[in-house]
């Protein structure tokens, strides 16, 4: 029997983001984000303290303030990372020649586990799952491989772990950068923003930070930037421990004191369009920045200063380069597998 990737069901691709509410209800907000951050590599706290805190402060209090902000970009097709990340496997699938796509959250619907079950179900005999995370760490990667490994089933599965300076990937946030400025002009710096994580953790062996500040050092050196053009900060802090830094709200403040008017921001560390990206910081940060920028013009005296501008560059959602780039990718890593032997 002809065993080659993408032959009579044998191989099958499985990509995996974080997960998204089914509806912009603080009901359906308080059911996804108990569930993830129920996770223990998310939230690294013993149990009968957390939970507590978890499910008689946070929840009740967060629900309705993050469903007031999911109803602020909901689609007509759910929650963009839903809609992003469904058209982003059609593409891939588009472009594996015959090896199966299919996608899952690890936290809400549709579940790993009922989609990797889906897969077993239909004949895969091998599934490759590749999380929509570039840069690897304990609290996303490490959680979507959790529930790879942990599921009963005849079908071998492995995990990608990273891709944070994937050529392909690079080559198509450079493209992306540049199609941006072409459109729509150049501002006076770049900003990578990245979610960030606790500073615990980075300084426990977390590589996440790392793999970010890799991430950017392959998209400037190909896009030929100066180290006065663009800079890095982290995103979406929680919590009140320390968290990496610079922090980008914190970042845009200075920026706008150093009296930058147009900042150019792009979120590598997102392959879809979000919550993060879509109303932290296209829409909240974007204000932060005006308004610092409109109170140093005032300090100084300036009449009638340029508009501020915080230009968000999108995620790279289902762009031909991004799905180009994460097939070839997936095919790669199949590719590699098949000359194992057997059992790996």
């Amino acid at each position: 029997m002809d065993t080659l990737p993408g032959r009579d069901g044998h191989d099958a691709v499985l990509i995996v983001n974080l997960g998204t509410p089914s509806a912009p209800t603080a009901a359906a907000v308080k059911r996804y984000l108990a569930e993830f951050l129920h996770d223990h590599r998310v939230v690294q706290l013993t149990r009968w303290i957390w939970c507590p805190i978890l499910h008689f402060l946070i929840l009740p209090l967060r629900s309705p303030k993050v469903a007031h902000k999911y109803a602020e970009v909901w689609m007509d097709g759910g929650s963009p990372l839903l809609v992003h990340t469904r058209n982003l496997a059609a593409a891939m699938d588009a472009r594996t020649g015959g090896v199966p796509v299919s996608f899952a959250m690890r936290y809400g619907t549709p579940p790993m586990k009922g989609a990797l079950q889906a897969l077993h179900d239909a004949g895969a005999r091998r599934v490759l799952v590749l999380p929509l995370y570039p840069q690897y760490s304990t609290t996303t990667t490490a959680s979507v491989a959790d529930v790879a490994h942990r599921e009963d089933t005849p079908a071998r599965m492995r995990v990608i772990e990273d891709y944070a300076v994937d050529a392909g990937w690079v080559d198509a946030i450079v493209q992306s950068i540049r199609a941006h400025w072409a459109l729509h002009g150049r501002g006076e710096l770049l900003l990578f923003s990245y979610h960030g994580i606790p500073q615990r953790l980075a300084d426990g062996g977390d590589p996440y930070e790392q793999r970010c500040r890799a991430s950017t050092a392959a998209v400037v050196t190909s896009l030929g930037l100066d180290t006065h053009e663009w800079t890095l900060s982290f995103q979406s802090r929680f919590g009140r421990e320390p968290w990496l830094k610079p922090a980008t709200d914190d970042t845009l403040k200075l920026l706008a004191e150093g009296r930058k008017r147009h900042v150019d921001v792009i979120c590598p560390g997102f392959a879809v369009d979000c919550l993060e990206t879509l109303e932290e910081i296209s829409m909240e940060n974007a204000g932060i920045f005006r308004e610092a920028a409109e109170h140093q013009a005032r300090s100084q005296g300036i009449v009638d200063p340029a508009p501020a501008r915080l230009a968000y560059i999108p995620c790279l959602n289902d762009a031909p380069a991004h799905a180009d780039a994460l097939a070839a990718l997936a095919l790669r890593e199949l590719a590699a597998w098949a000359d194992e032997s057997p059992e790996a």
